[in-house]
């Protein structure tokens, strides 16, 4: 199926500085950002009976993806959704319970539970996602680009098996060392199921996507490397190679929290963008990831609960750690919802006024 080629976007700096192409300014965008900070989000949240009415009504989170480019001024929208998509997609359902989290009934043990999984076919069973995508981009109308996601192989395996989040995910951990041939069985599916996803998102209209493996860092060095970053590199060759037999280049992120260990082995990755959290040096980051990728981050998001100048000083102060160029302003993780909206603001608008 040929892509379509998207419209002109006017303001396109997150795209110049993914490709590494000169911006004039750094362009920021926030991870978390359609969500419990804004009024206008809990408005429309309190207009449904949950969560997951929200992400499956594509009005509403097309809604909600478009709330922040208007109030707070960023540099992209990023598709209102989960992660725990795909799980569910693939025939493990989940509920979110109200401010407890995600929690799966059944969660997957042995072989049988593998084999009862379904590879997903996004347009079947993502319908949603993808109409929401594709409603954004209508709404947009070329104003700034559209961020599509998924989580990264490992993540979604934390949850498949563990059932809910962890302090520690033993329980996937101790997986991967008894139940080493099916974990690979596993996470290829999922693998399998992400491919199809976001190559899905792209045709339906994401300019750019990012993979969240937000828990990395609870693996060993080798660990990672085999159980995650492996099927990670999977999904950038396969939509950098579609790419390209459509002759169009779309950039992929990926955010690997807390894996420190492993920048210069995600330096290698077939993707244009590495995103780095709060606990990541900068410069050292920098050498290790290399030259060839832009960088994304990494204000720690507990600095906006700070005063308006140290707020200023903070943000200028990784400004300039990152330098003018191949950098993509966003903070270390995704803002926490009880952060005071001005504060977002205030540290928006340090970013767009910042001359190096």
């Amino acid at each position: 199926m040929q892509i379509e080629i998207p419209v002109k976007i006017q303001n396109d700096l997150i795209l110049k500085a993914a490709r590494g192409q000169e911006t004039g300014r750094t362009p920021v965008w926030l991870m978390r950002q359609a969500g419990r900070i804004l009024p206008e989000y809990r408005k429309v949240r309190k207009s449904v009976s949950g969560f997951k009415e929200l992400v499956q009504t594509p009005e509403l989170a097309c809604e909600v993806t478009l709330q922040p480019v208007d109030i707070l001024g960023v540099d992209a929208a990023i598709i209102f959704s989960d992660i725990l998509v795909i799980p569910e997609a693939m025939g493990l359902p989940y509920q979110l319970i109200e401010n407890k989290g995600p929690f799966f009934e059944k969660t997957i043990k042995g072989l049988d539970d593998i084999d009862s999984l379904k590879i997903a076919n996004p347009k079947e069973d993502l319908h949603y996602v993808l109409e929401a995508i594709r409603l954004t981009k209508t709404e947009l109308d070329g104003k700034v680009p559209l961020i599509g996601f998924a989580g990264a192989p490992w993540t979604i395996f934390c949850y498949m098996l563990e059932g809910s989040g962890s302090k520690t995910f033993s329980k996937a951990r101790k997986f991967l060392y008894t139940q080493h041939e099916l974990a690979h069985q596993l996470l290829q599916k999922i693998t399998d199921s992400t491919i199809a996803y976001l190559q899905a998102q792209f045709e339906a209209g994401a300019d750019i996507v990012q993979l969240f493996d937000s828990w990395a860092g609870v693996l060993s060095p080798q660990l990672y490397k085999e159980f995650s970053l492996r099927y990670i590199s999977q999904i950038c060759d396969s939509i950098k190679n579609q790419h390209s037999a459509n002759s169009i280049q779309r950039p992929v992120i990926v955010f690997a929290k807390g894996a420190y260990f492993s920048l210069k082995e995600l330096g290698k990755l077939n993707c244009d963008v590495i995103g780095l959290d709060w606990n990541m040096d900068i410069s050292e980051s920098r050498k290790l990831i290399g030259e060839t990728k832009t960088l994304q981050g990494n204000l720690d998001p507990a600095v906006l609960y700070a005063d308006f100048q140290t707020i200023k000083n903070e943000t200028k102060k990784m400004l300039n750690n990152f330098g003018p160029k191949q950098h993509i302003a966003n903070l270390g993780h995704g803002v926490y919802p009880d952060t005071d909206v001005e504060r977002v603001k205030c540290f928006i608008e340090t970013i767009k006024e910042y001359e190096f």
